[in-house]
């Protein structure tokens, strides 16, 4: 009787074992760079917040760093990571399964370059997208932002994301669009090598640029997990209670009311995206 309760008790333990979900996410690009946390922070709540009905789960980051492009090529080919974060376009979202509830409620949409002093004057002169044709702007490699900045007429170069910043300060490119999430910490944390950085203080890019967990098309278990579990932090409020405890403090330093502002058109934004669902945006008063 011992011998076969102990039998039990260990197929019960592989059976637990094999239901736990195990979901490994983009690895950070550098040892400083902190643009996911919060990220990583809605996918571990999600989680939690499903474990009762969905069961145990583990999680960690890729064990390299990637190109964007090199991670949406490792997901489509059933690799790791198995769920990426990136912005949406038709074809993405005809390779993936998007989980479609914008991170960040969409502040990526609005944009806050990195610049030089010595580019102000040129820059105070931009009203137009055709007046912004005539700066030069740096993005990384494969970010989907190149293809809306392309669109638009205005030209831009590549390179790897902490290169990007040195480009910027040594006068190679006049601006570096970011996202209002992102730019007040780069700076902060760059400030001192790079001494010719600044963060431009007039101009705001919008752009519609909702930005999702993507998964497999195949990937069911965690496609259901996430949409449940991001919904449920929806309803109790922990959604909003992360983007403003990452975001609060960027929000109100970018002064948005005081900044002109550019915007850009997105052809690549899909016909189904739920723009019209107040509860997933940020709505600047």
């Amino acid at each position: 009787m011992l011998q076969r309760l102990v039998v039990i008790w260990v197929l019960a333990s592989v059976v637990c074992v094999r239901a736990e979900l195990s979901v490994v996410y983009p690895a950070s690009e550098s040892e400083i760079d902190t643009r996911f946390d919060d990220l990583i922070t809605i996918l571990r709540t999600a989680l939690e917040k499903t474990e009762p009905d969905f069961g145990p789960f583990q999680m960690r980051p890729a064990s390299a760093p990637m190109t964007s492009m090199r991670y949406s090529n490792e997901l489509l080919a059933g690799r790791t990571p198995n769920l990426i974060w990136t912005s949406t376009s038709v074809e993405r979202e005809s390779l993936f399964r998007p989980i479609q509830i914008p991170l960040r409620k969409g502040l990526l949409s609005y944009r806050i370059a990195l610049t030089r002093a010595e580019n102000q004057a040129r820059i105070d002169q931009v009203q137009t997208v055709s007046d912004l044709s005539q700066l030069s702007l740096a993005q990384g490699i494969g970010w989907g932002d190149n293809l809306v900045f392309e669109a638009n007429g205005l030209s831009v170069t590549t390179s790897e994301y902490e290169s990007l910043f040195r480009m910027i300060d040594a006068g190679r490119i006049d601006i570096f669009p970011r996202g209002i999430g992102e730019v007040f910490e780069e700076w902060e944390i760059r400030r001192h090598e790079l001494p010719n950085l600044i963060i431009e203080p007039n101009l705001l890019l919008y752009y519609p640029w909702p930005y999702y967990f993507f998964v497999h098309p195949d990937n069911e278990a965690l496609a259901v997990r996430l949409q449940t579990g991001l919904n449920r932090m929806i309803e109790d409020g922990s959604f909003d209670e992360i983007f403003w405890r990452f975001n609060a403090d960027a929000i109100d330093r970018a002064r948005l009311d005081e900044r002109r502002i550019i915007e850009l058109t997105n052809p690549m934004l899909p016909p189904g995206t739920p723009l019209n669902d107040e509860r997933l945006w940020y709505r600047p008063s």
